[in-house]
């Protein structure tokens, strides 16, 4: 027996799950609980470790995540919208904190999550390292102190293999400037141009995204106005530190009260 949290890792075969597992092995405050992946996965039933290429660990990969998830204190979920909402009842109905890393949400998917908070912990961040969140935190205080002069534009890049755009990280940073400027992202965001598209309009936070490679995930936030530029940026060479942050999460997460939480919670920032 241990009083280490268990945690489940969902989507256990992709890169971000296969990070995830790596990452709650070589910890010293938590177990690996459990690893799910979809039915009729070629996984299924195979020892993660076996699957992964290396030894055994004697932790199975199940479909079932019910039953994983019961056995456990936290599930960390990188997969897709429609898993995590499914993935949210389930954590709900056992009762275990749910890390959700997916990105690539829509305001419905994410209202969606609202009914499983009101019975667990729910953290949700498009990015859960500390140096974006900081980011997040300057996009927000740089924007309240320029007005619309300066044209606001969030560009981010990833590797080849991303699905979608623009990424969560540039999202939360659209939304970090236009809660500085006191506006609905939705009313000013310019997600795509093309062809003749007339000048910029005023006021609007613009997204441009980029893919190619092997980019682990960068981001620029460009304040530009006449004669001058501000650009903010962060740039990741590891996506193990996505890991480390959802796993500080899943561990800050216990004993909290149930709701919906953020990194900007679980980093006191």
């Amino acid at each position: 027996m241990t009083d280490k949290p268990g945690i489940v890792i969902t989507g256990a075969s992709g890169r971000m799950g296969q990070m995830l597992i790596k990452t709650v092995l070589e910890s010293d405050k938590a177990e690996l609980a459990g690893v799910v992946e979809r039915p009729g996965h070629d996984w299924v039933g195979q020892d993660i470790g076996i699957a992964m290429g290396g030894a055994a660990l004697g932790v199975a990969v199940t479909d079932d995540a019910l039953g994983a998830f019961s056995a456990a204190q936290a599930v960390i979920d990188f997969t897709a919208p429609e898993a995590t909402i499914a993935f949210s009842k389930l954590a709900a109905q056992a009762g275990c904190v749910h890390v959700i890393g997916t990105t690539g949400m829509s305001d419905e998917q994410i209202a969606a999550l609202d009914p499983a908070a009101r019975d667990t912990v729910l953290v949700r961040a498009g990015n859960m390292s500390l140096g974006v969140n900081l980011l997040v935190q300057l996009t927000k205080k740089v924007a309240a102190a320029l007005d619309e002069e300066f044209d606001i534009e969030v560009i981010e890049a990833h590797h080849h293999h991303k699905v979608d755009a623009p990424s969560g990280t540039a999202l939360m940073l659209g939304e970090a400037a236009a809660e500085g400027r006191g506006v609905k992202l939705s009313d000013v965001a310019d997600r795509g141009r093309d062809g003749i598209t007339g000048a910029r309009k005023k006021g609007d936070i613009g997204f441009t995204a980029i893919r190619g490679g092997d980019i682990v995930g960068e981001h620029d936030v460009l304040f530009a106005a006449a004669g001058e530029r501000i650009v903010l940026r962060h740039m990741a060479t590891d996506r193990a530190i996505f890991a480390r942050g959802a796993l500080k999460a899943a561990l800050w997460g216990q004993g909290k009260a149930a709701g919906a939480y953020d990194m900007i919670d679980v980093l006191g920032l």
